[in-house]
């Protein structure tokens, strides 16, 4: 193992030597031998002592050639490529070094394998203590009153505003949803984002004599994301008070939209992003793991101690004024997520945002299908976590460990016999399948049976879009309707505006 060891921190000196002056010329070179010394070494030491700090150290060497691949891609700005990849590689490597520590501080203290069990199970007992009294916290506060009635006289006008590009069915259900709406002061704007095909433009105009208004999209710059661009053509086009923004994949009652403003304003807020409830479970093993990840991610994840706020994209709405003051969508013209970042700001300015669950008071479905369920995910989760392969490290072994992982303690505890230890691992597993069954329930507003028994798997589909997000970000290229969304993306600054969203 010594010399195992010795051979992976000649490695690590060598990688690090990349970025010295002088070298960053050869770092091709350099990063080829970094790879292929990492690939057999760290293989070699997981299969020579196959044990859990090992492990860790493999999964983290994996990333590291991950960091190492894109230096000889080259996709990113000159000037941007060493900094993140500089960055990725410091982090991983002080990662793996406390790792090698806090295994020589364990064998010199003789700590052995049954305390090393019960301090791990105690560790996801207690993390999923936290994730699940975070669901109870906002599957209680995100729940929807019976809003009051508003004379429609005092009612405020109202935009919706809905980005189309080649769409067919999907957009016509959505119109014909939002044309049967009963709001005295209604607007209906749907752009066309230069579909490739003739019938999403036909079909926005086979409803002008239901008073949807018909806008040509324009071709975006280098400097905004497609759908971003959409947005902010919409939004110049816009009369009302308030702006709505929704998919197509998005059915409205006739009611919803009155009912949608009347909560807003009953809870005085500037902007409210709604849970709507998902109308395809169909039989397909994703159905319990796609959009209930995603829902789960913005409910069981503690957020206020970084002030951040759970938000979707499905639908949401925004006072004029608000967005404007935000910055419109030109703050964000390469977000993936622009909802986030309007949200962040209405909730640091006042208290003026909320997340809340679509009822049958409100009467807002998404019908969405899997596959597209599966490209928005492959869009959003790489740039959700900045683009940064050492947070999708610590995001796998975050999940796995916690979530998964907490399975395997039991059966393992069960089989050792060690029986306060089966005891902690029962009660996390309860806690973590009780949680992601109403997670389950809240997607679809119905008991699903799958919701339980896959529990254990739900991150490890998790991960794996995760990294197949990132994969094709970094190396490949991520198409959504029909234009690659890479470039725009990964090479516009990694984080939202940090001016505007100081308290």
């Amino acid at each position: 193992m010594t010399l195992l060891l010795s051979l992976l921190g000649a490695i690590t000196v060598l990688e690090l030597t990349i970025w010295m002056p002088g070298l960053w010329q050869i770092r091709k070179f350099i990063a080829c031998a970094a790879i292929l010394g990492l690939s057999v070494v760290s293989g070699l030491l997981f299969g020579q002592h196959f044990q859990f700090w090992a492990g860790i150290l493999l999964i983290l060497s994996a990333y590291r050639i991950v960091n190492l691949l894109r230096i000889l891609e080259d996709r990113l700005q000159p000037k941007q490529l060493v900094e993140v990849t500089r960055r990725t590689s410091v982090w991983l490597i002080t990662s793996q070094i406390v790792v090698f520590l806090i295994t020589i501080l364990s064998n010199k203290l003789a700590i052995t394998s049954n305390t090393w069990l019960y301090v791990i199970v105690l560790l996801q007992l207690a993390a999923a203590l936290v994730l699940f009294l975070s669901a109870v916290r906002h599957l209680r506060t995100t729940q929807s009153q019976v809003p009051s009635q508003v004379p429609a006289q005092n009612l405020p006008t109202l935009s919706v505003l809905v980005p189309a590009r080649n769409e067919t069915s999907d957009l016509e259900a959505c119109l014909s949803s939002l044309i049967s709406s009963d709001y005295p002061k209604l607007e209906i704007i749907v752009l066309d984002d230069c579909s490739q095909n003739k019938r999403t433009p036909g079909i926005i105009k086979d409803f002008a004599q239901s008073g949807v208004r018909f806008i040509a999209g324009k071709t975006p710059s280098k400097a905004w994301l497609a759908k971003n661009y959409a947005y902010e053509q919409l939004t110049e086009e816009a009369n009302g008070e308030l702006l709505l923004f929704c998919g197509v994949d998005t059915r409205f009652s006739p009611h919803s939209l009155r009912a949608i403003v009347e909560t807003m304003l009953a809870k005085d807020k500037q902007m409210i992003s709604l849970i709507p409830k998902n109308t395809r479970p169909g039989m397909n093993l994703e159905a319990v793991f796609i959009q209930p990840a995603r829902y789960a991610w913005e409910l069981a994840i503690p957020r206020r101690w970084r002030g951040r706020t759970p938000v979707l994209s499905t639908c949401w709405i925004i006072s004029a004024a608000q967005l404007q003051a935000a910055g419109s969508f030109s703050a964000v013209s390469n977000s993936v997520s622009p909802e986030a970042y309007f949200a962040r700001y209405s909730a640091h300015h006042g208290d003026n945002y909320s997340f809340l669950q679509s009822n049958d008071a409100i009467g807002l479905t998404s019908d969405k299908p899997l596959s597209e369920q599966r490209a928005t995910a492959v869009r959003t989760r790489y740039p959700q976590l900045h683009r940064r392969p050492e947070l999708v490290a610590l995001t796998l072994l975050t999940e796995v460990g916690t979530l998964t992982l907490p399975f395997a303690a039991l059966a393992l505890s069960i089989i050792r016999g060690a029986w306060p230890a089966v005891v902690i691992s029962a009660v996390t597993c309860i806690l973590l399948t009780i949680l992601y069954a109403s997670i389950v329930r809240l997607t679809y507003r119905e008991f699903l049976w799958r919701g339980v028994w896959t529990v254990p798997f739900a991150p490890l589909y998790d991960i794996s879009l995760l990294n197949y997000s990132m994969w094709q970000y970094e190396f490949r290229e991520v198409i959504w309707k029909g234009r690659n969304v890479c470039i725009p993306v990964m090479q516009s600054t990694p984080v939202l505006p940090r001016q505007t969203v100081s308290n």
